[in-house]
């Protein structure tokens, strides 16, 4: 896959590597040298998960970085206003492994509420933790909640995620909506042979709810390396399982940079009145590399310019090692620099990150 079937704008002259910077123009925010702007921050708070989802970890779980590594509070929330205040990011996205397993989250997140401009926050959870920390979350100043969840039928979701605790994720979405943390958007992983025949019910229930679906292609992100790609359900699949019971048109909103192709469902409505929409991610056969619009941050201090980089830059040595503000800044914006073009899972030479999702952050 080449620079122009990503669709992105190359800059003249620039290198997209971490140590060239020469060609970089005298801009303030984090500018890549393909001229993406990344105005949306990725923070994992954690690799620690609650759940065991078959594409994600082993059963056993994995082996949790020490908390030493891990940012304090302070940390994050330093990050977290040089991002904004430096940098121009406007989205802040708290993730893991489970944000909830963060016991300092809502000040995390009234830390961020106070920032000048003020970010748009949200978190992407499994719910298991909602019903005891929306109200919480809400009074923070948290936006909004993504929330994980495959299958409606609890035999599958048990078999999926290792656990019998559907009902309690069902229940954190209900605690969600009636503390305002909407829109609510449900996130869908569907795998052959297990719950790729739930599209429709789970868009059913979506619209019954209120709630927004999207369906996400399984990625090569999973702790044991075994993603493959004639295993996956692709977009195509998705859309023509959903299309057997639903009219979709293309939604006529630009799409910037969200990673969501978004379709119009007609005759039905979201809450707000405006038009009902599902959402469809194709990460892997319909990339959309060349709008991304995120940076990410692990939650022992590394930036990641992709999900997929095999390469990290480290900011926690700053924080630790006495470093200004400006010189934070300085490295995360030569980290953004040397973002690459797209992600590659295409080329032949493709090699899984060593850090799975948990780690990474959502």
């Amino acid at each position: 896959m080449t620079v122009l079937d990503l669709g992105v704008p190359a800059v003249p002259g620039a290198a997209a590597t971490t140590t060239d910077t020469s060609g970089r123009p005298a801009d303030a925010r984090l500018v890549d040298s393909w001229g993406r702007v990344a105005t949306d921050l990725r923070v994992s708070l954690t690799d620690r998960c609650n759940l065991r989802c078959t594409y994600c970890m082993p059963a056993e779980g994995l082996e949790w970085m020490p908390s030493e590594q891990a940012l304090t509070d302070d940390e994050v929330v330093r990050l977290v206003r040089i991002a904004v205040e430096r940098l121009g990011v406007a989205e802040i996205r708290f993730t893991g492994g489970e944000p909830l397993l963060r016991k300092g989250l809502e000040d995390i997140v009234a830390a961020t509420a106070v920032l000048a401009p003020r970010p748009e926050m949200s978190v992407t959870t499994n719910a298991l933790g909602l019903t005891r920390r929306a109200a919480g979350l809400a009074a923070a100043g948290l936006d909004r909640v993504n929330v994980s969840l495959d299958t409606l039928r609890r035999d599958r979701f048990t078999e999926i995620t290792r656990r019998d605790r559907l009902d309690d994720v069902l229940a954190g979405l209900r605690a969600a909506r009636e503390h305002g943390l909407d829109p609510i958007k449900v996130n869908t992983v569907l795998m052959p042979g297990l719950n790729d025949d739930e599209a429709p019910d789970l868009l059913a229930w979506a619209l019954d709810e209120g709630y927004e679906l999207r369906i996400i292609e399984q990625m090569p992100l999973d702790a044991g390396h075994s993603w493959q790609r004639d295993r996956m359900i692709t977009a195509e699949q998705v859309l023509a399982s959903l299309r057997t019971r639903f009219t979709l048109t293309d939604d006529p909103a630009e799409r910037g940079g969200a990673p969501a192709e978004r379709f119009l469902v007609d005759g039905w409505t979201a809450p707000d009145g405006s038009p009902a929409k599902v959402g469809v991610i194709a990460s892997v056969t319909r990339p959309f590399c060349g709008t991304c619009d995120r940076t990410r941050l692990t939650a022992d201090g590394q930036v990641r310019t992709c999900l997929f980089s095999q390469t990290e830059n480290d900011l926690r040595s700053f924080l630790r090692g006495g470093g200004t503000d400006d010189e934070i800044a300085d490295a995360w914006r030569v980290a953004m620099w040397g973002k690459k073009a797209g992600h590659g899972i295409d080329d032949p030479g493709f090699l899984q990150p060593d850090r799975p999702m948990s780690a990474i952050g959502g």
